[in-house]
């Protein structure tokens, strides 16, 4: 069952065994590495890829920049609109007026 005479172990250069699919699978390698090699790159091809990759980055960066001054903006607005709807009297927690009788306020007659 486990015969390893010479004809039984033939592997190819990469060290596995043969199979049927190997003849196809160099054709295949060829004809890719042909294929690969016949194409040629623009000369500015990466001059112009990278040119496009800052635009888009530097694009991402301002409209970044401008929603966060919009919503800052926003924030402040509406902090100060709030604040500006306190009513104009003073509420009863910090009129000062204590208790009757008590100069302190109503905590210094508690004992």
């Amino acid at each position: 069952m486990n015969d390893t005479s010479p004809d039984r172990t033939d592997q190819d250069p990469t060290g596995r065994p043969r199979t049927e699919h190997d003849g196809t699978e160099q054709e295949l390698r060829e004809a890719l590495s042909a294929l690969a090699g016949g194409v040629q790159a623009a000369p500015d091809a990466y001059r112009t890829a990278r040119g496009d990759w800052l635009r888009r980055e530097r694009r991402r960066r301002l409209v970044l920049a401008a929603l966060i001054a919009v919503v800052f903006t926003l924030a402040t607005l509406i902090g100060l609109w709030v604040l500006n709807q306190t009513p104009s009297h003073p509420g009863v927690i910090f009129s000062g007026a204590g208790s009757p009788g008590t100069p302190g306020g109503w905590l210094a007659g508690r004992t």
